[in-house]
């Protein structure tokens, strides 16, 4: 038996060495001031290393494999000289992707997204990408994913997750962690634009908030639209419809609309304006009978020349409201990137997805972010 073992190893070393590794990764330094009454003060550092391998068997297959890792500490101050630290190592990507002519299957721990809207998301069902973050930075879900590429320019995706609790986007509900979820998606080109229909089926529980029976299991099925056009001034739509099969009151239905546009001036350099508007609702019937919320979205953004650019962003929750503020002014260097911001934060933000990777906080505050990518 060991003959066979050395000869899998022997096989194995072979197939490894006609491809191609990379390694790369992202440092970053993170600093904040907060002037908000608990001056708070916090400083991190994390590490996104990133390992590629791809191997082409000819040219129309290949199989390529990526492994990132997470590794962060940080450290927070206040105005009473209480420190606290954190060290944490979690995966941040590992999955398996083959092609085949147009198909692509990819297996593991791996961001999915899709959709038209950039600030308000109501199809932002499997990541945590927050607007604020420059960086962009999101936990991945595990399962798998398959994509069919068409001669007209349309696709079919398809997923079934597993193992995923963690709320995203506008959630209500967590999945249950040990029920699969599955799906699809189709897109396709129109003219002057592309259009989108997706679905998502998953069974859910209770929240922390305990806002229906702990030992409840309930089916949820997710549809969802999306379109943009582009007519000189772009012009998108994308909406989520929510439907739990059991009645728990008003969280039996969820429905989520964003509006969205945007233009470049031809001032200077260019002087891009996105705005959005979002109105959601829930309900056991009428959507719109109880708790219905609106936020608005404004985002510009001004390259100063090839080093240097500024952006601005605002968010306004109608109903309480409540606005969200930043400035990021960021500048190129020959070996990183640098973003200085000011920002204000309510102490209750709706409408913005939150990530647990990019520490944010309440309040007036100053932060500062060093990049280097290699």
């Amino acid at each position: 038996m060991k003959y066979f073992y050395f000869l899998k190893i022997f096989i194995l070393t072979i197939f490894l060495a006609q491809g191609q590794f990379d390694l790369d990764g992202q440092l970053n330094f993170q600093g904040n001031i907060g002037f908000d009454d608990d001056k708070i003060l916090f400083s991190g550092i994390r590490y996104l290393p990133e390992l590629n391998y791809e191997f082409k068997l000819d040219s129309l297959k290949s199989f390529t494999f990526q492994s990132a890792g997470n590794i962060s500490t940080s450290k927070f101050f206040n105005r009473e000289n209480k420190t606290s630290q954190t060290v944490d190592f979690s995966p941040y990507r590992i999955w398996a992707r083959y092609i085949y002519k147009q198909s692509e299957f990819r297996l593991g721990l791996q961001k999915i997204d899709f959709g038209s809207a950039m600030l308000l998301r109501p199809l932002q069902w499997f990541n945590q990408i927050d607007p604020r973050d420059p960086l962009r930075l999101t936990n991945g879900v595990y399962g798998i994913l398959f994509r069919q590429y068409f001669k007209d320019n349309s696709n079919i995706w398809l997923w079934s997750l597993y193992g995923n609790d963690n709320k995203r986007g506008f959630d209500i509900l967590s999945t249950i962690e040990n029920k699969p979820e599955f799906g699809g998606r189709y897109q396709r080109i129109i003219s002057k634009g592309e259009i989108g229909f997706s679905y998502n089926n998953r069974v859910v529980s209770q929240d922390s908030q305990k806002i229906i029976n702990p030992y409840m299991e309930n089916p949820e099925s997710r549809f969802g639209f999306d379109a943009k056009w582009d007519l000189g001034i772009g012009f998108w739509i994308e909406s989520t419809y929510v439907n739990r099969k059991k009645n728990i009151g008003d969280f039996s239905k969820q429905f989520l609309l964003t509006l969205g546009s945007d233009y470049t001036f031809e001032i200077g350099n260019g002087l891009n304006i996105m705005v959005e508007y979002l109105v959601s609702g829930y309900g056991e019937s009428n959507i719109f009978r109880h708790k219905k919320t609106q936020y608005s979205a404004i985002n510009a953004t001004y390259p100063l020349n090839l080093s240097q650019s500024f952006s601005f962003l605002y968010y306004h929750q109608l109903q309480s409201g409540n606005n969200t503020f930043l400035l990021n002014y960021q500048y190129q260097f020959n070996n990183f990137v640098g973003y200085l911001l000011g920002y204000y934060n309510p102490k209750t933000i709706g409408g913005i997805q939150q990530n647990e990777i990019i520490n944010t906080f309440a309040g007036p505050g100053i932060q500062l972010l060093l990049v280097f990518n290699h």
